[in-house]
């Protein structure tokens, strides 16, 4: 009997762990989406061989995404590659729902009230009015990326089994946010016109490449979610 409701223990525990993961997965990706439509600039910068790099442009949508990393390799480790498959498709079709709210809420008129400081319908669409282009570009990338990086992630960890934690966390998100990279800036801009290829292959290295910084960044906060996801997990045995 005791076996039992220690094995209870640990599942109600590993539910209730997914079900927190995942919200704040979902979260995070739908909230990289909605704040993306604005430019920030990174004060960061480096010289090699004399030629400077940096302070680096990009998204601002970029601020929510290491969290997403570090919660896709716990989602990989614990729950496999089935789980972070279904929830990345989930998460896809979140996001698009998102999108057609925020587009109905585009096409219904704002009641401009004097006095009033809420946003009027240019203000609005200036922050929420997306292209539409940018929005599949989003979707698209995100699922392809999360796939393979579910897939990616298992296959170095079936050839290097349980070790090298930091192989199979930043190998595999080194190249699915390539692919993310390129699908899409050419999906959400070269294809409608507002970017041209001579910048596409300018723009595009400079975000992989803040990618890459933070995908090794993070390294240590993994081995610490690790950590700690084992510790919730088997706290019954710890004496």
């Amino acid at each position: 009997m005791e076996n039992l409701d220690h094995t209870s223990g640990i599942n109600q525990r590993r539910q209730w762990l997914f079900v927190f993961l995942v919200g704040l997965f979902v979260t995070n990706a739908i909230t990289a989406e909605l704040i993306s439509n604005k430019l920030i600039e990174i004060p960061f910068s480096f010289s090699v061989n004399g030629s400077k790099f940096g302070p680096f442009i990009t998204i601002v949508g970029v601020i929510p995404w290491p969290v997403v990393f570090i919660l896709t390799d716990l989602l990989n480790e614990f729950y496999g590659e089935k789980a972070v498959r279904r929830i990345s498709w989930i998460t896809a079709i979140l996001i698009a729902y998102c999108f057609i709210i925020v587009s109905i809420a585009l096409n219904l008129p704002a009641k401009e009230i004097p006095g009033s400081s809420l946003a009027t319908d240019a203000e609005f669409k200036k922050v929420f009015g997306q292209a539409q282009l940018v929005i599949v570009g989003s979707i698209a990338a995100f699922l392809v990326s999360q796939l393979m990086d579910a897939t990616l992630f298992h296959w170095i960890k079936r050839k290097t089994g349980n070790k090298l934690i930091w192989l199979r966390s930043t190998g595999s998100t080194v190249v699915s946010q390539f692919i993310d990279t390129i699908i899409v800036l050419y999906i959400g801009f070269v294809l409608p016109g507002n970017m041209d290829l001579k910048t596409f292959f300018q723009v595009a290295p400079t975000n992989y490449f803040l990618k890459l910084l933070i995908a090794i960044a993070l390294t240590p906060l993994i081995y610490l979610g690790h950590y700690l996801v084992k510790r919730y997990l088997e706290k019954d045995n710890i004496k």
